[in-house]
């Protein structure tokens, strides 16, 4: 009886050994390359960001702000800025903001709201001490100049900029397995090398590549600078949702090392972690798009785009409102009395 017991208990022992061997042991092994990959990539990041960020001559805050913001507690904005480091598109030697993308993040209401500003905007650049396009600002005053330039024309403070060259929104779109966007017509233009009729796109949802999201998003044969930047908001939008999505850690391999590469911004990998958690936490974000209005104008036979002037301070207005700087400056004054 007693051997009988103690063959069956060997059994179970010779059992349980298997079931660690086959089962528990992979999945161990699996979990602990994983935080081990997720330590790698974390460490990547951080290496690569602090690699990437480039701080602004005017300092950690804008002149608009009474104290420095902290995007894990604060409504700030940041402006999107698009250049294209071709040869062929550059002006002097500089390199033009190709597109301009304002956004203000509320983070009670968890929204965000992106304002397109048609690069052919005449509007009043600091740097020049004069109207000029608004795309011209970088040219002038690089990154300083264009964030001077929108905080001159909607006066709210530019708290963050994410600058990114034209050949990394190809290889993120790319990296991320394409996105899906509806082309409002049916149309041909060149790619990224100049090479003429290469991209075909029809009318219709498509599912797009880099090249072809880029031609979609900055052709101007099929619309005018107002439809443009609406495209170029959407494009941003489902690159931003398509990110958010990703499931394979290896992808977001990729996606650094693309992004590292191509990439200038003045805020921290703290900063960038805390909108990352929170565009992830649960219920995601509102998104918001908005646009100026104006109408066409040639001065000296070159082309500008005249922005409507209330439709500017309405906009001005409705950033404020949502950055609650109005609420921000009574508090500090309070205090200040208090």
């Amino acid at each position: 009886m007693n051997e009988n017991r103690r063959y069956q208990m060997k059994r179970k022992r010779k059992k349980r050994k298997r079931i660690f061997k086959w089962v528990i042991l992979p999945i161990l092994l699996f979990l602990f390359s994983s935080v081990a990959y997720s330590g790698y990539l974390f460490y990547k990041t951080s290496a690569i960001a602090q690699s990437a960020q480039k701080l602004l001559a005017r300092g950690e805050k804008s002149e608009k702000r009474i104290a420095p913001v902290d995007p894990k507690h604060d409504n700030i904005s940041i402006l999107f800025v698009g250049v294209d480091d071709s040869e062929k598109r550059r002006l002097g030697g500089k390199t033009r903001a190709d597109a301009l993308i304002l956004a203000t993040f509320n983070r009670k209401e968890r929204t965000i709201k992106m304002v397109s500003i048609p690069r052919d905007s005449y509007v009043y650049i600091p740097v020049e001490q004069k109207r000029d396009k608004i795309n011209h600002s970088h040219v002038f005053g690089d990154i300083d100049g264009t964030i001077e330039t929108v905080e001159q024309l909607f006066d709210i403070p530019v708290d963050y900029y994410v600058r990114l060259n034209f050949n990394a929104f190809i290889q993120i779109i790319d990296t991320l397995g394409g996105i899906d966007m509806y082309v409002p017509v049916t149309f041909t233009e060149q790619d990224s090398k100049d090479r003429a009729k290469a991209i075909h796109l029809e009318k219709g949802y498509q599912h797009l590549n880099g090249e072809q999201a880029l031609a979609l998003a900055r052709t101007r044969k099929i619309d005018n600078d107002l439809e443009r930047g609406k495209r170029q908001q959407l494009i941003l939008e489902a690159i931003i949702q398509k990110a958010l999505s990703i499931k394979s850690i290896t992808k977001y391999d990729d996606l650094i090392e693309t992004l590292g590469n191509n990439i200038t911004t003045n805020m921290s990998f703290g900063e960038l972690l805390s909108l990352y958690t929170y565009a992830l936490k649960e219920g995601g974000v509102k998104i918001e798009r908005y646009q100026l209005t104006g109408s066409d104008m040639y001065l000296h036979h070159t082309y500008y785009f005249r922005l409507d002037e209330q439709k500017v301070q309405e906009i001005s207005q409705m950033l404020k409102n949502h950055l609650e700087l109005n609420e921000t400056r009574r508090t500090f004054a309070q205090n200040k009395t208090a």
